[in-house]
């Protein structure tokens, strides 16, 4: 499928041009869960903030992986992307391999049972949301580039880089944009 004719859906990569300028959303790259007449709901990938699990969470202090902010909505709520499929019930597969949410005991439990790392669960504060038909206007109007994803973009590529290393992997037209200054008239 070309990226052309991509559109929005549960496992898309929603990549934010270099050109947006909107803090929240500057240079991200949102994980989409979900989409569908009721809304949009995402993750933002690339958003890490300074505290830790433990910070937000009692008795997580064996988790050492990073905490990002998912989004400007609810910024209070805790969501999670993990490799655990079945062992984690009420999860729902995003994608091969990805699965959201789920019951929070359990991932506590394998938290405290095992040794787990970011490449297996990322967990975010707060989320994107968008009203039915929101998303789509933007995107008609060129707000966001969409390619697909796999695990390893969610849970492998540092975080830091990770719109650069997307929008490089993406070719063309999209690996110059990965190029594109954070202040062009400074240039």
């Amino acid at each position: 499928m070309a990226l052309s004719d991509l559109t929005p859906a549960a496992g898309v990569l929603l990549i934010a041009p270099p050109m947006m300028q909107d803090p929240t959303f500057r240079r991200s790259v949102v994980f989409l869960c979900e989409h569908g007449v009721d809304g949009s709901f995402g993750l933002i990938l690339n958003r890490s903030v300074t505290l830790q699990l433990a910070d937000v969470v009692e008795g997580m202090e064996l988790y050492r992986g990073p905490l990002s902010m998912g989004g400007p909505v609810q910024p209070d709520t805790l969501h999670f992307l993990h490799r655990f499929g079945s062992r984690v019930g009420e999860s729902t597969e995003v994608i091969g391999d990805v699965f959201w949410g789920g019951d929070f005991e359990a991932i506590q439990q394998v938290i405290q049972t095992e040794e787990t790392s970011s490449d297996e669960i990322r967990f975010f504060l707060g989320y994107a949301g968008w009203s039915p038909g929101q998303l789509d206007v933007e995107i008609e109007q060129d707000s966001w580039i969409l390619t697909t994803s796999d695990t390893s973009m969610i849970f492998d590529t540092d975080p830091e880089i990770r719109w650069t290393t997307i929008l490089r992997e993406m070719g063309g037209e999209y690996a110059l944009l990965a190029n594109f200054p954070d202040d062009p008239r400074l240039n």
